[in-house]
């Protein structure tokens, strides 16, 4: 059998085992040591190109970043601050329409900038919010798509993990790449909001304000809890992220800086335990754990892949369609999209969005731009039924009352604006290029 032929199979087998449920890192290492074995042979060569790829993997710094940011939003998530965020912002925009559903959305843009950990936000925002939001009667739907569809920002805004991942897998900056996703982020939450507010206004009736009695507070004290519950976060935030954006530290740095600014910020508000320590070190290990050694299997998986040939295949299956530039994009953004169903994020961009990189700059396309393209259409289908995982987050922490089918309809209206950001960003490519051509030079 020649090489090529087992590229091929190497690649079908790995579809497979990940459809069935196989643990992803253990089947990429596996796999690549097995048909490495069959194409290239037991021997030196295999080993040392499986050394080598390790070795990549373990003294890429930007990889760091990754365990630091996500202690970072650990930390944050046991501190309390986003409950004192959420009943600052709340009591705000009290008198508004629709001011929970508001208050949810702005809350989970704002710690989207604290932490990439999408599970825990559309957890913890479910378990803040919809109780009241129930209990004034919001329409379900409004209240579980408003959870869903904020929770999920992480993924697109910085400091998102899975543009680390993207950067460090891509070869790109993750500086450009960070200043490239602001806007379509904050575009995206912006439409959000939009949204609320004009559902609000055309339903007053299953979006009410805060009830009166709910926000007898004097100008003082409102500006007491924001000055609190937003000042103290958006402070980390702009240090993290600033530092980064005007070049003054490296994202592992700033990342470093914001798991000790996240520990200050707890200790502040006095929830910095020993307990909270502990189990804050050890979720941010195991999920970076998972991660990390998911890249190694799939750095030595796609090295096993490349040198039997299986890239020259699928890029002469790819060319021979005879498509243009944009019927590129769209046939690897939908693959991306149905991926997106059974498949976590981090295993798309590990082991599947290295396929597509050398065609798409084969098509002259701007990685930068399609990162964030990437980025969005992830979201996208982190919303999509059947699959959306945002839905079955929420529906462990709702109360009985609500169906996963309420939640599934209520990201619907949400999910139609994901598609609306992402034709934006695909026809208008200036709102992702534009910030980082103008500061970065």
């Amino acid at each position: 059998m020649n090489p090529e032929t087992l590229g091929v199979i190497q690649l079908l087998v790995l579809t497979l085992a990940i459809f069935i449920g196989f643990p992803t890192a253990f089947t990429l290492l596996g796999l690549g040591l097995v048909f490495g074995t069959l194409g290239i042979g037991w021997g030196p060569e295999l080993f040392n190109l499986m050394a080598i790829r390790t070795f990549q993997v373990m003294t890429n710094d930007v990889l760091i970043s990754i365990v630091l940011f996500v202690f970072m939003g650990y930390v944050l998530e046991r501190s309390g601050v986003m409950d004192r965020l959420f009943h600052a912002i709340l009591v705000a925009s009290g008198p508004l329409p629709g001011s929970l559903a508001l208050a949810t959305v702005i809350t989970c843009t704002i710690f989207a900038m604290a932490t990439g950990i999408i599970g825990a936000s559309v957890t913890i925002m479910g378990l803040l919010a919809l109780p009241p939001m129930l209990r004034l009667r919001y329409d379900k739907r409004l209240a579980t798509g408003s959870v869903a569809a904020g929770g999920t920002l992480g993924i697109l805004i910085p400091p998102s993990v899975l543009l680390i991942l993207y950067a460090a897998n891509a070869g790109i900056s993750i500086v450009k790449l960070y200043l490239a996703a602001f806007i379509p982020g904050f575009l995206l939450a912006g439409l959000y909001v939009l949204y609320i507010l004009v559902r609000a206004l055309l339903r007053p009736d299953l979006s009410p304000p805060l009830p009166k009695e709910e926000r007898t507070y004097t100008v003082p004290q409102i500006l007491g809890m924001l000055v609190t519950g937003v000042l103290p976060i958006s402070l980390l935030i702009l240090a993290v992220l600033g530092s980064i954006v005007a070049g003054l530290a490296a994202p592992t740095e700033a990342a470093a800086m914001g798991a000790l600014g996240a520990l200050a910020l707890s200790a502040a508000y006095r929830r910095l335990t020993w307990q909270t320590l502990r189990e804050s070190v050890y979720h941010s290990l195991r999920t970076s754990s998972t991660v990390l050694f998911l890249f190694v299997g799939s750095n030595i998986f796609s090295a096993v892949f490349a040198r039997l040939g299986g890239s020259r295949v699928i890029e002469q299956f790819i060319t021979g369609l005879g498509l243009t530039g944009p019927q590129f994009l769209w046939l690897m953004l939908i693959v991306v999209f149905l991926l997106g169903w059974p498949l976590e994020w981090t295993e798309i961009i590990i082991i599947f969005m290295p396929l597509f990189w050398p065609l798409a700059q084969g098509y002259g396309i701007d990685p930068i731009w399609l990162g964030v393209l990437v980025a969005v259409n992830l979201q996208t289908a982190f919303l999509s039924p059947p699959v959306a995982m945002a839905a079955f987050y929420i529906k462990g922490v709702a109360p009985p009352g609500v169906l996963l089918s309420d939640i599934w309809w209520g990201m619907m209206p949400f999910l139609a604006l994901q598609v609306a950001a992402l034709l934006l960003v695909y026809f208008f490519p200036q709102l992702a290029l534009w910030l980082p051509s103008v500061l970065i030079q």
